[in-house]
């Protein structure tokens, strides 16, 4: 398979192998024979997934320390949960980031937050005052060691 007209019909009926195809053809620098508008269209997609699913990560980060921060009513029963949470969703996000997803998450980081706390305060049942604003530096959300002190909490 080198043309790209077979490379265009193979994408929507064997992606597997499309991909396969592709990689070979990258790799041996066989360029014209690429199927470019499906290469652009996964690349595109690609970006998308990294960037949504680094910013789900730090959602869960958010929440996590949000409900240990501020729901003091659960704090003896959930703080140890809360922070094996959090400490989890670090490790994954850790997995994915790159300077550009950082860039990202940094430019993105209160619309991440406003949707952390609408779902923090629906599970609180909105009892509590939260910041409308991010309380934490992105440095601090994606450090695998820092946890609020005592004295925020």
């Amino acid at each position: 398979m080198t043309k790209t007209s077979d490379l265009y019909y193979l994408y929507d009926v064997d992606n597997e192998k499309w991909l396969i195809e592709t990689l070979k053809l990258l790799k041996e620098k066989r360029l014209e024979n690429l199927d470019i508008e499906h290469l652009i269209e996964e690349l595109e997609g690609l970006r998308r997934r990294d960037k949504l699913t680094v910013e789900s990560f730090l959602e869960q980060i958010i929440r996590h320390l949000l409900l240990l921060n501020y729901w003091q009513e659960q704090y003896d029963y959930n703080a140890n949960h809360w922070q094996a949470e959090i400490m989890s969703f670090r490790s994954q996000i850790d997995d994915y980031l790159t300077q550009n997803l950082r860039n990202h998450l940094q430019e993105n980081q209160a619309k991440v937050y406003k949707k952390a706390l609408k779902y923090v305060i629906k599970k609180t049942g909105m009892m509590i005052e939260f910041p409308e604003d991010c309380p934490y530096a992105l440095e601090q959300l994606l450090d695998q060691d820092w946890l609020p002190s005592k004295a925020d909490i």
